[in-house]
């Protein structure tokens, strides 16, 4: 018999790097937990420690259908975060966003069920302001690469915001800024799991233009508790709200440190700086501290030396010659 203190909840998107860190925390606090996911980019690897749990049910799915479920809080944490997989098939990318958001959407208003969504720094673009607070409107290029990603969240937020005062659905829109951790994919072309195992494997690290560009990196366990408070915050704080880290690094400074952490050998190697690439990226978190007394506690260095870890476990259980965990 279900606790009924405990809530019934959902977590789109629940097999990826931080869906599945969310779904452990939700049942670890005595949640029942529905994880859906296409596998697109998830990986049932990433689950297989709850994979038996009484309160984890496992659904494949795609969000760009209607689903048909019974719970009390949403997540809506489903779609591929990484250029590489979010340019892969552009066009599913903008329907996750946008027909995603209206399925789960419409579910809320149906079940009168809180949802939070996984909104993205990426809203802001390019940004001439910095640090960005969020009632700054962005730079974003509407026709880019990046543009599938960007305005598709961008779209997304406009929908939930519409569904709270059109419908009265109770929503926590997050913008959450570069975060990182242990079952980061692989392959996923990311800054620092790209530095991490090329540092491992004693491969040329690669600096896309002069590494000048910088970004804010917030370790896992931070983010989702930052995550976690939102979702339980008074339903009139809407968001958006920024989560992340405000520490500053340059790319370069960043590849310097993984090459510390691993005793590397690697050397730096500097290729053109990909189309629409943001020169600065770092959160204004006045609004988190103000509403959630929350901020990121772990160090990059601490952080980082976690990652290192988990991969190079990854790759001890890698046959020789293979090509990385491509496992769904």
């Amino acid at each position: 018999m279900r606790n009924l203190s405990s809530k019934r909840v959902m977590v789109t998107g629940g097999a990826g790097f931080l869906g599945s860190h969310l779904c452990e925390r939700l049942i670890e606090r005595g949640d029942d937990v529905l994880c859906v996911d296409n596998f697109y980019t998830g990986r049932r690897t990433n689950v297989a420690g709850i994979l038996q749990h009484p309160r984890f049910e496992l659904m494949r799915h795609d969000i760009t259908f209607p689903l048909y479920v019974e719970v009390d809080e949403i997540y809506n944490l489903a779609c591929p975060a990484s250029p590489i997989h979010y340019q892969l098939d552009a066009v599913q990318t903008t329907k996750t966003n946008v027909h995603g958001s209206i399925n789960v959407l419409g579910l809320a208003k149906r079940l009168k069920a809180r949802i939070f969504q996984a909104s993205t720094s990426e809203v802001y673009g390019d940004p001439e302001e910095h640090p960005q607070p969020e009632s700054y409107w962005g730079r974003v290029n509407p026709i880019g690469l990046r543009s599938c990603y960007d305005e598709g969240k961008r779209c997304a937020e406009t929908l939930f915001f519409d569904y709270h005062r059109q419908h009265g659905v109770q929503i926590k829109v997050a913008r959450i800024f570069n975060t990182y951790g242990p079952r980061m994919h692989p392959n996923d072309g990311r800054v620092v799991s790209n530095f991490i195992l090329q540092a491992l494997k004693n491969e040329p690290i690669t600096l896309y233009g002069h590494g000048n560009q910088t970004r804010s990196f917030c370790y896992v366990d931070d983010l989702l508790e930052g995550v976690i408070q939102f979702m339980a915050s008074p339903s009139e704080v809407t968001g958006p709200m920024n989560l992340g880290n405000e520490s500053e690094i340059t790319i370069a400074e960043l590849a310097r440190t993984v090459i510390d952490l691993t005793g590397s050998s690697s050397q730096l190697e500097r290729l053109p700086l990909p189309a629409d690439d943001p020169v600065q990226r770092r959160p204004d978190l006045t609004f988190a501290r103000r509403e959630l007394n929350w901020a990121p506690k772990t160090s990059l260095q601490d952080g980082l030396r976690k990652t290192i870890e988990y991969f190079e476990e990854l790759l001890r259980a890698i046959p020789a010659g293979g090509a990385g965990d491509r496992s769904r």
